[in-house]
């Protein structure tokens, strides 16, 4: 078993899960997710959990995320990008910096959100997608989320270029395109990349051919915390971790104060990490996660 964690830049024109699965298979791995899904038009940062680094995806997947795109105005498709097919054409006004600017104000800070039809979300066990290529469409409940950042990179006569950071949950397609409402028109996402993704903000990334080639090595791979750098950590003994081990509160070398609630990683001698654990109220460490090593 080789566990880890890859920082993938997804190339265009495959799946999230298409990428997944190739690196699954490559690396020899019984278990994998990605954090986060990318639409197939769409490059970037996907970080892949592989085997037991599977087990931190909870910790981390709520984290906010990145986005450089291009929205192209003028045009409005069934999709909310290039892949799509056109529905709607409208002609665009004449766009300067400071009516760009005004536009994007409305969309920075907290907000609702729709998710749109073509989504991988679920009704009645079926991905909205399959949904919304029979012509069907079902309501949608509103999304609470927030635009951190916002900011114009550059223009011309029917493009924007924009860069934005989010919280989870947030569709870029459906940002452009209420971003083109907004400015009198309407419009489709030409170009979308994720440039990061929370813990791993300027984090270099790997491209798949890369990773398939090194994947006999087992190269490219981050050990499962290093994605829990946001958590403090705790040190056990050798009795300890073996209590530990065994699903049973244990005590730390130290005492240890949470940060950002009660989750702590916990490692055993020689920084071997076994796992994530909750403060109880007396000070112990109650397992939450436990990781096996590699080749166990």
């Amino acid at each position: 078993m080789r566990s880890g964690i890859l920082l993938l830049d997804k190339p265009q024109g495959l799946s999230s899960n298409g990428a997944l699965q190739r690196v699954r298979r490559a690396y020899g791995a019984k278990g994998a997710g990605h954090i986060g899904t990318l639409d197939p038009m769409a490059t970037g940062m996907l970080p892949i959990c592989l085997d037991e680094a599977t087990k931190v995806i909870a910790e981390i997947e709520s984290g906010a995320k990145a986005y450089q795109f291009t929205l192209t105005l003028g045009a409005r498709t069934d999709t909310g990008d290039a892949d799509g097919l056109t529905v709607e054409t409208l002609p665009v006004p004449a766009l300067d910096t400071a009516t760009l600017e005004a536009a994007l104000a409305r969309f920075r800070g907290p907000q609702s959100q729709v998710p749109p039809m073509y989504s991988a979300l679920k009704r009645d066990g079926r991905p909205l997608y399959e949904l919304a290529r029979q012509g069907i469409e079902v309501e949608r409940a509103a999304r609470q989320l927030e635009i951190r950042s916002l900011e114009l990179r550059a223009h011309s006569a029917a493009s924007v270029e924009l860069a934005c950071e989010c919280t989870k949950g947030t569709y870029i397609r459906v940002l452009g395109e209420d971003i083109a409402r907004a400015l009198g028109t309407c419009g489709h996402l030409t170009r979308l990349r994720r440039a990061w993704v929370e813990p791993f903000r300027g984090m270099s990334m790997v491209d798949l051919d890369a990773a398939l080639a090194g994947a006999a090595a087992g190269s490219f791979l981050m050990p499962p915390d290093a994605a829990l750098s946001h958590l403090a950590e705790a040190q056990l003994a050798e009795a300890q971790g073996v209590t530990f081990r065994r699903g049973q509160p244990a005590t730390a070398t130290d005492p240890v104060t949470p940060t950002g609630g009660r989750r702590v990683r916990v490692y055993g001698p020689d920084r071997v990490f076994l796992g994530l654990a909750e403060v109880l109220p007396d000070g112990r460490l109650q397992p939450r996660r436990l990781l096996l090593p590699d080749g166990q």
